[in-house]
């Protein structure tokens, strides 16, 4: 049932009211000269000249006092209290007022001055209807905890929640940022597609669809890398791209089906570079954010000034779950599993135990900036072999605060190797996994014609964003995530 009906009601009946006196409810436009937030830094200089000041936004509530209104107007910079009074803007216009609820937008001209208390005003000489509000905004929004209705409702969570707000300023600046310390860097932004006929880049189960025109199965990409990398091949030595992938997946606090990554491929480079590469980058993210590289999150503190914690899988392993890998089975590594209750299927190859105990082993204890690294062969298809390790590879995954924030290689370029790789991973996929690479000629025939030895890093945004502005939830910091059907059932 919903409760604001009846309100709903009595706002339609006032809309038809200001429709009756021939006034359009909802108009064209209006000709803001000034926003909240200019008004308020430079309201001396306005105050001494009295030029008119143009400024809308919605009302967020009203205060009357006979033929004196107070009301406060929130636009996307901020709110500016607003004074009128019936013998000034008149009495059609004030009889409109009357009309107006909390939630409407309205345009206000006039001068500012300030209050006996002091505060900042607008003391408005005319006002107008931008937009009738017919659904009253809820009266306690600040105490609603409930995170499916505020992100399926996200357009009244903006309005009703500060915090909300300043998430998403948060996201757009750092996007910001990282453009701009790319492009400071050499690197050119570019775009790949989105709908590919085969995905690849990573293991992850795909979302398909189909192409009636071409009468060809297609999928949502679930990353950017094949075609970045043949970029590379085509002579552009420092690429990224940020937009969103795609992974059929199951959603919890960290994981959402779509969701924002950036990749970056630099030629001539490899996993060192990249790691100096994520340093750098995520260093100037905190003191653009947070105003410094101290960070906090969750209880964690972290001091980002500093060099990363670089620790091999190996080390990891034998550290917090006391496994020496170059003593232990495949059979071993199962057991380890088992008596963790987290169990492993007969078929995973050692390097999927491995990455298994990594994940309920190793990763909870990385509270410090760590760079995970030397990835198992086996489930790092398009990575190098490192150097000296024949069985690992170089590649890394930065954790911070416990949280993985992404991938990074010494990209693989010798097309005979790679094409075994791939010949392996359909083999995987034949066992049932459906994860595993899938076989693209295409990239193969980009790799014969040479690529340059490069440093491929792959981060996620979204996950960024939640540590450098204290979000707990993945759906915190994307503005519409993915949910099931309203009322219907998983």
């Amino acid at each position: 049932m919903d409760e604001s009906g009846p309100l709903i009601a009595q706002r339609r009946q006032k809309l038809a009211s200001i429709r009756e006196k021939g006034i359009e409810p909802y108009p064209y436009g209006f000709a803001v000269t000034h926003r909240a937030e200019q008004i308020t830094a430079n309201f001396e200089a306005l105050e001494a000249s009295s030029d008119s000041v143009r400024m809308a936004g919605r009302m967020l509530n009203r205060r009357k006092q006979g033929k004196v209104s107070f009301i406060d107007i929130l636009d996307g910079t901020g709110k500016m209290q607003v004074y009128l009074r019936k013998d000034e803007i008149g009495d059609e216009a004030y009889e409109l007022l009357g009309l107006c609820d909390i939630g409407d937008f309205l345009g206000l001209e006039g001068a500012v001055f300030r209050t006996r208390s002091g505060e900042m005003t607008l003391r408005a000489g005319s006002v107008e209807l931008l937009a009738k509000s017919v659904r009253p905004l809820p009266e306690k929004w600040h105490g609603l905890r409930d995170l499916e209705t505020r992100t399926r409702q996200r357009y009244v969570d903006l309005v009703m929640n500060p915090d909300s707000r300043r998430v998403f300023e948060i996201r757009a600046l750092m996007v910001k940022t990282i453009r701009r310390f790319l492009d400071a860097r050499g690197f050119m932004e570019v775009e790949t597609p989105i709908l590919q006929p085969l995905y690849g880049g990573a293991n992850a189960r795909p979302f398909a669809t189909h192409h009636n025109a071409l009468g060809m199965p297609l999928y949502l990409r679930i990353a950017k890398e094949l075609y970045l990398k043949r970029l590379l091949v085509g002579g552009f030595e420092r690429v990224f791209e940020i937009g969103k992938d795609f992974r059929n997946e199951g959603i919890d606090r960290m994981h959402n089906p779509e969701f924002t990554q950036i990749e970056i491929y630099q030629a001539y480079a490899d996993y060192e570079t990249m790691m100096e590469l994520v340093e750098a980058l995520i260093g100037e993210l905190a003191k653009t954010v947070c105003g410094g590289t101290k960070i906090e999150y969750r209880g964690r503190t972290a001091n980002l000034s500093l060099p990363w914690r670089r620790l091999r899988i190996a080390d990891a392993l034998k550290e917090y779950a006391g496994v020496d890998l170059g003593a232990s089975t495949d059979d071993d590594l199962r057991a380890v599993l088992e008596r963790t209750g987290h169990g492993a299927d007969p078929n995973w190859p050692r390097g999927r135990l491995v990455a298994e105990l990594v994940d309920e082993q190793v990763e909870p204890h990385l509270g410090e900036p760590t760079f995970l690294m030397d990835y198992p062969l086996e489930i790092s298809p398009l990575a190098k072999v490192k150097r000296g390790h024949s069985g690992e590879t170089e590649r890394f995954e930065p954790f911070l605060f416990g949280m993985e924030i992404g991938n990074a290689f010494s990209e693989l370029n010798d097309p005979a190797e790679q094409e075994s790789r791939f010949e392996h991973q359909m083999t995987l996929r034949t066992l049932g996994d459906e994860e595993a690479q899938m076989m693209d000629r295409d990239y193969l025939r980009a790799l014969e014609y040479g690529m340059p030895p490069a440093g491929g890093l792959g981060l996620g945004i979204d996950r960024l964003v939640m540590i450098l502005s204290g979000a707990e939830n993945i759906r915190d910091v994307i503005l519409f995530p993915l949910l099931r059907p309203e009322g219907g059932r998983a």
